[in-house]
């Protein structure tokens, strides 16, 4: 979707696929009233202001929508699409699925919300450090974390909208 169909397409076709980027409906809203948008820089200008505006209801409401670290997203919308694509590197062999698997119930259990990072271009090993050093945070500065992730996937996938072809 290029920007000039993303300024004038209906909201109910770029509802579906803001919504892929981010399943926060205020941070939907948010990027759909700032249409039309002069350039791209623009649009993610907005999306970024929105995505640092992010409560507690919208971290919820958009991670209702992300797998499981390690598992794979299933489907071919465009989020599942998105999320295999940024899981691509975190690699599937039995130790790293087991140590995932237990680092996310360990975290589920913590935080009571599944684990979330922007994976693209990170390692299995990467991810999984980051997994076990965010255990020890506070349950504030892990909400800010879990924010700011949620931020980063949102803004990179709004990138890919706007670049790529991208079914709803």
């Amino acid at each position: 979707m290029d920007l000039q169909t993303f300024n004038t397409a209906s909201p109910d076709e770029v509802r579906p696929v803001l919504q892929a980027c981010c399943a926060a409906p205020a941070w939907v809203t948010a990027v759909m009233d700032g249409r039309p948008y002069a350039d791209t820089d623009d649009v993610a200008r907005v999306a970024d202001e929105a995505a640092r505006q992010f409560t507690a209801v919208d971290v919820d409401q958009a991670l209702a929508a992300h797998p499981r670290i390690g598992e794979r997203a299933e489907g071919e919308h465009a989020e599942a699409a998105w999320s295999r694509r940024e899981q691509a590197a975190v690699g599937t062999d039995q130790a790293t699925a087991q140590a995932l698997a237990e680092g996310n119930r360990a975290y589920e259990e913590r935080f009571g919300r599944v684990f979330l990072i922007c994976a693209s271009g990170l390692s299995a090993d990467e991810v999984l450090a980051s997994l076990r050093d965010r255990l020890a945070n506070a349950p504030d500065t892990e909400a800010a974390v879990v924010a700011d992730e949620l931020r980063k996937i949102a803004l990179l996938r709004l990138e890919r909208l706007l670049t790529e072809e991208v079914s709803a």
